[in-house]
């Protein structure tokens, strides 16, 4: 039965209690849905960039973007892993929005099969390591650490999946997320893919803190910032089983928690300046295209004419506006163009 060594120390204790205040403070305020949209987009791409940053993808934030916007004929593999990860963020956002969804075995399976896609051989994607690995310095490429034997993985998964199941009522989520982070770091259940489907299934349980709005943060930022203080965190060095009983998990728990504040502090910094931004605000003829494509399914310049007395060239621009915020695309050429919400 897993059972982690942790202090709730000084600080780790004074952390949670801001934490909790900073998500009820979140919590009760309100912006328009256009500029939440607009966030959690940003905050994918950034959750993109950062992750795979930190296991080693050279791609700027500005290329990032770029390929999210509008995915490359010839995908490299820098730019696959980035679409793959903006999947799974999508994928997750839009599961945890419909139903309080529990960390699970297939859950961790899934976000790995979304995450290693194409990267990995067809019988490595989604299913748990049948071969043993080691990790590396990245700096000398020497051994520093030795993860579980093959046939215990699965067993070592599941324990921890049940502890944190099992847990809820009597330890604190945000402790919870973090034990489950680093312990998933040191089962390493995947050939490749380990820090990445990790910090994706972090985010499912930091979602159970109830901050209504976790989906427009991107705490993969904060490790990023510092990588290999990241890794000197989340990572031991030795034989698994040689230093198993040495774990001790109190100071990631206070470094994971720094990052949490870090992240909520600045979105809460960012969020009056999206409020009040112009470019992101839509009037009630913006309302009516989405309230039309709602109803319809789509929308033409014809349909838009009908509903608002505006010259053809501000509908052209009211249009604009909206694909420009994310919200609505394009659709078809010349007189068959049409427009549909995002994403569909």
């Amino acid at each position: 039965m897993f059972a982690p060594t942790y202090t709730i120390t000084d600080q780790l204790l004074a952390n949670i209690k801001r934490i909790n205040r900073l998500v009820g403070e979140l919590n009760n305020r309100r912006f328009p849905k256009v500029v939440l949209f607009e966030m959690e987009r940003t905050a994918r791409e950034v959750s993109s960039y950062a992750s795979n940053s930190i296991e080693g993808n050279h791609l700027p934030l500005t290329e990032v973007k770029k390929i999210l916007k509008s995915t490359p004929t010839n995908i490299r593999q820098s730019e696959k892993e980035i679409l793959n990860y903006n999947q799974a963020l999508e994928y997750l956002a839009k599961i945890l929005k419909k139903k309080n969804v529990g960390l699970s075995l297939n859950l961790i399976l899934q976000i790995h099969k979304l995450v290693m896609k194409d990267l990995l051989l067809e019988s490595e994607v989604g299913g748990i390591r049948q071969n043993p690995v080691v990790v590396n310095d990245p700096r000398t490429g020497g051994v520093v650490y030795l993860p579980p034997d093959v046939n215990q993985v699965k067993l070592l998964i599941t324990d921890l999946v049940d502890f944190i199941t099992d847990s809820h009522d009597r330890i604190d989520n945000l402790i919870l997320a973090g034990i489950f982070h680093k312990q998933m770091v040191l089962i390493h259940p995947f050939i490749d893919g380990n820090g990445r489907t990790a910090r994706l299934a972090t985010k499912v349980l930091l979602t159970q803190m109830g901050l209504n709005t976790f989906n427009l943060f991107s705490f993969e930022n904060y490790y990023n910032q510092n990588v290999s203080h990241y890794f000197e965190k989340v990572g031991e060095q030795g034989d698994y089983y040689e230093i198993l009983k040495k774990i001790d998990f109190t100071p990631w728990l206070e470094y994971f928690s720094e990052g949490i504040i870090d992240e909520l502090l600045r979105v809460q910094k960012l969020l009056p300046k999206i409020a009040v931004n112009p470019q992101s605000e839509i009037k009630d003829y913006h309302r009516k295209i989405l309230k039309m494509i709602e109803v319809k399914g789509f929308i033409k310049d014809s349909d838009y004419a009908k509903l608002v007395g505006r010259a053809r060239p501000t509908r052209a621009l009211d249009l604009q506006k909206l694909i420009d915020l994310g919200l609505i695309e394009r659709k078809g050429k010349g007189k068959a163009t049409y427009y549909q919400l995002s994403g569909k």
